[in-house]
C-alpha cells in the first residue's frame, strides 16, 4: 500500500508541475494532429449520403454564402 502512495503522489507531483507550466507558457489547447481535416476528410462518418442535420447546416451555409455574394439590383 505504501508504494501505491507514494507512486500516486509523484504522479500528482508531475501532473500539477505539468499544469503550471501550462498555465505560465500562457497557450490555448491545441489538437496534436490537425484532425481528420489534415488527412482530406471533411466529416466524421466519412459517408456519401450525410445526416439530415449536416444537410441543414451545409443548406444554411449556402444560403448565407449566396446571400453575402448576390449583387443588389435595387442599389445600382
Amino acid at each position: 500500500m505504501m508504494i501505491f502512495l507514494i507512486s500516486f503522489g509523484f504522479f500528482l507531483i508531475v501532473g500539477a508541475a505539468m499544469a503550471v507550466g501550462y498555465i505560465f507558457q500562457n497557450k490555448t489547447l491545441a489538437g496534436s494532429c490537425g484532425g481528420l481535416a489534415s488527412v482530406g476528410i471533411d466529416k466524421e462518418c466519412n459517408c456519401d449520403n450525410p445526416c439530415e442535420k449536416r444537410q441543414e447546416r451545409e443548406k444554411k451555409a449556402a444560403l448565407e454564402h449566396n446571400l453575402q455574394n448576390r449583387i443588389d439590383v435595387e442599389n445600382l
